[in-house]
């Protein structure tokens, strides 16, 4: 349940948004009433980015966020985001060279301080993979050189695009796939302590290939829901493996675009939200969605349509980073991001588009059962779909046919529940597990239970519900049941 204020009224009321919202925990939103309003204006999962901050930091926000969802009764999810590696070059004599385009320029692995005509690149896995004609970009695609001889310790290019480079900044080296894991040392050590807090998913940075979801789970196991962040041309190339060994994915713009054309990026969320769909994996689009709010109370017209075109994408959530973590406008940006999310929802052209992308269901009973349901309750206009999940599957299943109706999935963990908040149109309830023993019956009095907390409905409705028999069983998805509301 979100909470927007319409264009039509001055009053807060609470609206359940389909498209869910991460936003970033940071300097600007780290005490318990920050974390509060951002989860009252619409923010369903958190992220922390151990990138920045201390372990000390990061069990204080989780504490603030679980005290925020006891107190609002709702589950709220909390994504651990590990830095991944992170390729720099060295320092300068002076701080600082110009590059001038045309002009030669090293890197090496010496340590010695660099000057206008060379630096220390201390990643010999860069030099050696790459060959002449590959490019490497600095500070974020600003500045590019191309490879023109590669030695054993050294690669000499000449300046593609020139401008003043500074100590430590970042390298992209968008040609080749880099021998380097997608987990160092401090993502290690992040991790084991990002399960021992309990987070719901773990967010894996620098993808480039299968091995690094498969190293990752050998380290996670069940314990948290793994996303894989595409950020590398490799990760898009190996799209379909990565996907199938990841419980979601995020389209990560900011290392795309710097890696990739420009005109390139736009495609390439639209394919991976497309096959994330297929595959009933969540899937989020993050970075620079409310750029200009870190320092403006409202976003430029442009953003609002890039959030808005996310939406008519299909995506499960959209996130926002600075904007919430260190910006001047927290409580804003979430606000306004959720009224963005609200106004598309309610767009008649969104509804049909829903509709028209719907997906045929797959040759299994859960699928065949999930694309039923959506069909009784769109013929019947049910106020909402109950589904019974264990693990959080079926809820899935349903959302990927994006009812037009709510999904309330009814689960006996707090675990499964937190990981359902990143998932489209599903609000999550606790509820004790069934057995083998539990009627039919029984189950469709605890559906209609949490249709009325839900809030839902009106006396008289009919409720799709979704189960499996026998109960208590995962991944038996195969009863479909309509009853009425009292």
């Amino acid at each position: 349940m979100s909470l927007v204020t319409t264009p039509d009224s001055k009053k807060t009321e609470a609206v359940a948004c389909r498209t869910k919202i991460v936003a970033t925990l940071g300097p600007a939103s780290s005490d318990y009433a920050t974390i509060r309003d951002l989860a009252l204006a619409g923010a369903d999962v958190f992220r922390f980015n151990f990138s920045h901050g201390t372990h000390a930091d990061h069990a204080s926000r989780h504490a603030f966020v679980r005290q925020v969802e006891a107190e609002l009764g709702r589950p709220i999810g909390i994504l651990a985001d590990m830095q991944g590696p992170k390729l720099r070059v060295g320092r300068f004599k002076d701080g600082k060279v110009e590059l001038v385009p045309g002009a030669p320029f090293r890197f090496d692995l010496s340590g010695t301080l660099g000057d206008a005509t060379r630096v220390q690149l201390p990643h010999s896995e860069i030099i050696k993979v790459a060959t002449p004609g590959s490019r490497l970009l600095m500070d974020d695609g600003k500045l590019a050189v191309v490879v023109e001889q590669a030695g054993p310790d050294w690669l000499a290019t000449r300046v593609e695009i020139g401008g003043p480079l500074s100590d430590h900044k970042g390298v992209n080296v968008p040609d080749v796939a880099l021998p380097i894991p997608a987990l160092t040392e401090k993502d290690k050590v992040d991790l084991a302590y990002a399960l021992e807090l309990g987070v719901d998913y773990v967010a894996l940075s620098f993808v480039q290939r299968p091995e690094d979801l498969v190293q990752a789970r050998s380290l996670v196991g069940e314990r948290a829901a793994l996303l894989a962040k595409l950020e590398k041309p490799q990760a898009v190339e190996n799209l379909s493996a990565i996907l199938a060994l990841s419980d979601a994915v995020m389209v990560a713009r900011g290392d795309l675009g710097v890696e990739l054309p420009p005109e390139s990026v736009p495609l390439i969320q639209k394919r991976i939200i497309r096959e994330a769909r297929r595959l009933g994996k969540p899937v989020v689009v993050a970075t620079q969605m409310l750029e200009s709010m870190i320092t403006a109370p409202t976003p430029t017209r442009a953003e609002a349509s890039d959030v808005a075109a996310a939406v008519f994408d299909g995506a499960d959530a959209v996130m926002l980073s600075a904007e919430s973590a260190a910006g001047q406008y927290p409580r804003e940006a979430v606000r306004i991001m959720n009224r963005i999310l609200w106004r598309v929802e309610q767009d008649a052209g969104w509804q049909a588009h829903m509709a028209a992308a719907r997906l045929a269901p797959e040759d299994y009973v859960a699928d065949a059962i999930a694309s039923a349901t959506q069909q009784v309750a769109a013929t019947l206009r049910s106020p909402a779909i109950v589904a019974y999940t264990h693990r959080g599957a079926t809820a899935l299943r349903i959302a990927r046919e994006r009812p037009t109706c709510p999904v309330l999935g009814v689960t006996p963990t707090a675990q499964a529940a937190r990981r359902l908040a990143l998932v489209w149109g599903v609000r999550a309830f606790v509820s004790p597990p069934h057995t083998a023993s539990t009627t039919v019956e029984r189950m469709v009095e605890e559906a209609l239970a949490v249709v009325a907390r839900a809030q839902v409905g009106a006396p008289g409705d009919s409720v799709v519900i979704a189960a499996g028999v026998p109960f208590g069983v995962s991944g038996s998805t195969n009863l479909l049941r309509v009853a009425r509301i009292p």
